[in-house]
C-alpha cells in the first residue's frame, strides 16, 4: 500500500444515497489545504444508491471513488474494505448522514499530527438544531445496555448509570481522554491501523467501535474527543423502539442483542477506562 496523502474518507453506504450528495458537497466545500480522498463504499444497497453514485456523484466529484461489494457483510467489513483500499495517513470513518463545515477534516488531520500518541479521535457532533448528541461514551455494562431497551430505563438508578455511561456528568467542552467514540465519525491514524488490526468483523453492526477503541487503549494509544471541532449529523436511533415492546419486533433490537452478547463473551464483564 503507497501512502500517499493526509487522509481518506471512508463513507459506508446502505441505502441512504439521499444523503451523500449534501454529505459529499459539504466536505468539497468546506475543506481547504488538505490532500484527500473520498472512497464511497456500498454495502449492496437495493435503492438504486451505485447508479446514483455513478450518475449524479462521480462525474462532478473525481475525488470520490466507489466500492462496490456484491452482499451487505456489515459495518465492520465494508469500512474494513474501504481502509484496505485508501492511501491516506489517517482514515475518516463517516456515516452519509454527517454535514462538514469550517474545514474540519484539516482541523482533525492537524490534531492527529499535533498528538501522536492519540490512535482514534472523534469530534463534536451536533443535531441540525445545534443542541449536543451524546456520542462518546464509557464502556458499556451489560446492566447499562439492558436499562437502556427497557422500562428500567425509568427508573432513576438506572437514569443514574445510563448519563453515566453517557457522559452527561461532563459538559463536552474541553477535548479529553474518553473511553470510547461511536464509528459515525472517527479519524484513525493508520499507524495504528497497522500495529491494532481492522476492525472486527464478528460485529455486523453496533458495538464495533466499542470493540476497535477498546483494542486501541490496549495496545497503547489514546482515544480522544475534539470538542472545537463540530460536524453535524442527522442522527435516528435505528435499534430502539419508542415502546418497549415493539423492539421484539425490531430487527436493529435483535441485531444489537447479537453484537453486546459477542462483547461481552470477548471482553468479559469488567469495565475499565474513565
Amino acid at each position: 500500500m503507497t501512502i500517499n496523502m493526509d487522509l481518506s474518507v471512508i463513507i459506508l453506504n446502505y441505502n441512504t444515497k439521499d444523503f451523500l450528495l449534501p454529505c459529499i458537497k459539504g466536505m468539497v466545500n468546506h475543506t481547504s489545504d488538505l490532500d484527500y480522498e473520498i472512497i464511497i463504499c456500498d454495502n449492496a444497497s437495493t435503492d438504486g444508491s451505485v447508479h446514483y453514485i455513478k450518475e449524479k456523484i462521480l462525474p462532478r466529484f473525481p475525488q470520490v471513488k466507489l466500492l462496490e461489494s456484491k452482499e451487505n457483510k456489515g459495518f465492520s467489513a465494508g469500512n474494513n474494505l474501504g481502509i484496505s483500499r485508501s492511501s491516506g495517513r489517517y482514515c475518516l470513518i463517516m456515516n452519509p448522514d454527517i454535514v462538514i463545515w469550517d474545514n474540519s477534516l484539516k482541523a482533525m488531520a492537524d490534531y492527529m499530527d499535533a498528538n501522536p500518541k492519540v490512535g482514534i479521535a472523534g469530534p463534536r457532533l451536533l443535531s441540525p438544531d445545534g443542541s449536543l448528541q451524546h456520542f462518546v461514551y464509557r464502556f458499556p455494562s451489560p446492566q447499562v445496555l439492558a436499562y437502556r431497551r427497557t422500562p428500567l430505563a425509568r427508573l432513576g438508578f438506572a437514569q443514574a448509570a445510563i448519563k453515566k455511561y453517557l457522559m452527561m456528568d461532563w459538559d463536552h467542552r474541553d477535548n479529553r481522554p474518553v473511553d470510547w467514540v461511536q464509528g459515525s465519525c472517527m479519524i484513525v491514524r493508520r499507524e495504528a491501523i497497522a500495529r491494532v488490526g481492522l476492525m472486527d468483523e464478528r460485529f455486523f453492526l453496533f458495538l464495533e467501535d466499542t470493540d476497535w477503541c477498546r483494542r486501541f487503549w490496549d495496545a497503547g494509544w489514546e482515544v480522544r474527543y475534539l470538542s472545537d471541532v463540530e460536524i453535524i449529523h442527522y442522527h435516528g436511533r435505528a435499534s430502539v423502539s419508542s415502546h418497549f415492546y415493539l423492539s421484539f419486533f425490531n430487527k436493529m433490537s435483535w441485531i444489537h442483542l447479537s453484537s453486546a452478547l459477542k462483547y461481552f463473551r470477548k471482553w468479559g464483564l469488567s469495565q475499565i477506562g474513565t
